[in-house]
């Protein structure tokens, strides 16, 4: 999967010079060929942490949940869901767990439900929805795409008003959309907070009778 990932940034980068690529590795989905006792087989539809977990057990027989994360480095609160949705959900158990209860701990050992079976030949597994705030990893990974659209944003707005002199605050916000709209969706209020900056830093002012309408400054 490392190598894959670095020939499609290289790719990805090759067209897309201005651009940084994230990979939102709790996102993606993958079908997996499995074959269980006496030659069953079926086709897995799973997420990619799932997917991360199960290939470990094509070189291994049983696995400690400790050795299972410091093999895939999938954080613990979605490798403990990641888990439960293989090992304790009824119909889509392709694992087992010892001891054997409602929930995943990091004493737990995992090893492949050899008499799993269902009518159908694709099975999706589901993720097992969090009932909790979201984590700081995803906090920090979206602060850092915003942080790392804002400049984009800006460049964008000196661009129109370089062309258009002045304009108003709704049609700078939906030419900015408009002409950002190929890489991401731009959030209004983030280039309101931009066209601030912009007026901060004496590139934009206000007109003195309509404060909606911003001129550009040469």
């Amino acid at each position: 999967m490392v190598v894959l990932c670095e020939k499609f940034l290289l790719y990805y980068l090759s067209n897309h010079t201005d651009r940084k690529l994230s990979w939102q590795t709790n996102m993606g989905t993958a079908d997996l060929k499995a074959t269980f006792e006496n030659g069953q087989k079926h086709e897995l539809n799973v997420s990619t942490y799932q997917m991360c977990v199960l290939m470990l057990f094509n070189n291994a027989d049983r696995l400690s949940y400790k050795e299972i994360e410091q093999a895939t480095e999938i954080p613990a609160s979605d490798l403990k869901m990641c888990l439960q949705s293989l090992a304790l959900v009824k119909g889509k158990d392709v694992l087992r767990k010892e001891p054997m209860n409602n929930y995943v701990s990091e004493i737990d050992a995992f090893f492949v439900n050899d008499k799993f079976s269902s009518k159908l030949y694709k099975v999706k597994i589901g993720s097992v929805v969090a009932e909790t705030e979201p984590e700081p990893e995803k906090l920090k990974t979206q602060e850092r795409v915003e942080e790392e659209r804002r400049p984009q944003i800006q460049a964008s707005i000196v661009r129109i008003m370089k062309s258009r002199k002045k304009l108003e605050h709704n049609n700078l916000v939906a030419e900015v959309t408009k002409q950002l709209q190929s890489r991401f969706l731009a959030n209004p209020t983030e280039v309101k907070k931009q066209i601030e900056s912009l007026i901060e830093r004496v590139f934009l002012e206000r007109d003195n009778s309509d404060r909606k309408l911003y001129r550009y400054l040469a």
